[in-house]
């Protein structure tokens, strides 16, 4: 059962990282974005439709990424060209992708596509314990064991991961020296949905294998938690995501496993422990927040 629950703690968490991860980009650049939640559900319906008329799982990927990299440039005009409220303008651009996708989601409800497939590294997926968890999945995990030490060097370690912290830490820096601070976040929430993008497509034709009305229930929010938890820190998103995931888990491996235990109890112990993390940890990682990201809960606040 440990077994059970650890594998599918990986897959399961997969799709919150990569929203997690975008997240992360977002808010490095000082912009929440609440409608990650949208950026997934849109991301879900393009690659699953794109999936269904093509053949192709890869095809749909990349249409889900643009899909939530679209909804995601929604949400940055509104609150970087337009200085909107950053909190209540993710939670608008959320219901626009719920509408969007319910709409045009209903003709691919029962439709058929040919999706990603678990494939075992050779070798690798021998290793008692250690393969079967991380070395006998689907190519886009496989693809976010690089993202996440990729985006850590880029964040920290790269020129224009400065630039990127430097939106977020202390904006007229980069005013000072003569570089826009508009674009820079307008890349930084785009990308941000380009990833939840591709977390939603991992959830529909890699793990569930399927479309229905509002499938990403919530993970979205659990993503923005995680990134809370973790600090805006790459590898502790990581962390954070396979935890959430191993609690998505659960409940499917007990009832595999003949354990009677009230499902409603067991579907809402993710959620129960996003509330937990963030009683226990919001207020003292909203004061680690970057400096830009503090103005919007204080303003928030006020």
């Amino acid at each position: 059962m440990l077994l059970q629950v650890l594998t599918g703690a990986v897959r399961g968490g997969t799709c919150i990282l990569y929203a997690g991860l975008g997240e992360t980009v977002s808010e490095r650049g000082g912009v929440v974005n609440l409608g990650i939640e949208g950026s997934m559900l849109c991301g879900a319906l393009a690659a699953y439709a794109v999936t269904a008329e093509t053949g192709s799982p890869w095809a749909g990927a990349l249409a889900g990424a643009v899909a939530g990299a679209l909804l995601a440039a929604v949400h940055a005009f509104f609150v970087i060209s337009r200085r909107s409220n950053q909190l209540a303008t993710g939670l608008v651009v959320l219901f626009l992708g719920l509408g969007i996708t319910s709409l045009f989601g209903a003709a691919y409800v029962k439709a058929e596509i040919n999706a990603f497939e678990p494939w075992a590294v050779p070798g690798l997926s021998s290793i008692p314990w250690i393969g079967q968890i991380f070395f006998d999945q689907d190519p886009l995990t496989y693809l976010s064991y690089v993202l996440v030490p990729a985006l850590w060097w880029f964040i920290f370690r790269s020129r224009w991961g400065v630039l990127l912290r430097a939106a977020g830490e202390r904006s007229e820096v980069l005013t000072t020296y003569g570089h826009r601070l508009v674009p820079i976040r307008y890349a930084a929430v785009i990308a941000g949905g380009f990833l939840a993008g591709i977390g939603g497509a991992q959830l529909s034709i890699a793990y569930a294998n399927a479309w229905f009305e509002n499938m990403v229930q919530g993970r979205g929010f659990i993503a923005v938690a995680v990134v809370i938890f973790a600090a805006r820190q790459p590898f502790w998103v990581a962390a954070g995501s396979y935890l959430f995931g191993a609690a998505l888990a659960l409940s499917p491996v007990l009832q595999a496993n003949g354990y009677s235990i009230n499902q409603f109890a067991l579907d809402a112990i993710p959620y129960v422990l996003t509330l937990v993390v963030l009683v226990l940890l919001g207020r003292r990682r909203a004061a680690d927040a970057p400096e830009e990201l503090q103005k919007v809960f204080e303003a928030s606040v006020r």
